[in-house]
């Protein structure tokens, strides 16, 4: 057994390359020899969203506080709540984030494969994100 203490873990601000607005990322459990998923807890203020992105093996979200959207290349912005739990399929391209109107928490949780869990592409244009 290993226990991670929440004091033992450190915050770290989204990156502005792949997200846009104020996002913070708490990792509690990463990709390590004993198993090939990792995870983390992600703050989204206000209006705050991922750049697009995918997932090698596939993505589960699952909300914590707040209110969001999420939407697939292609696909309409679908809202989310608490208690909501989104799977994107392997290599499908979206984004996810708090409404504008509201922050959002989700945890997310990825698998890797050969040791590539993300793959970042272009962020989110203001028009994508308010085509709601």
């Amino acid at each position: 057994m290993k226990i991670t203490k929440h004091k033992e873990q450190k915050a770290t601000k989204g990156s502005t390359e792949y997200f846009t607005g104020n996002v913070t990322i708490d990792s509690p459990f990463a990709n390590d020899r004993q198993n090939s998923y990792s995870g983390a807890v992600v703050s989204f203020s206000a209006g705050a969203r991922t750049a697009w992105h995918t997932h090698p093996m596939g993505q589960t979200l699952i909300i914590l506080s707040g209110k969001g959207f999420a939407q697939v290349k292609g696909g309409i912005v679908q809202e989310l709540e608490v208690g909501d739990v989104v799977w994107f399929a392997p290599e499908e391209c979206h984004w996810h984030g708090a409404r504008s109107d509201s922050p959002m928490v989700h945890v997310a949780i990825a698998e890797a494969k050969d040791s590539s869990v993300v793959t970042w592409l272009e962020k989110v244009t203001d028009k994508e994100y308010l085509s709601k």
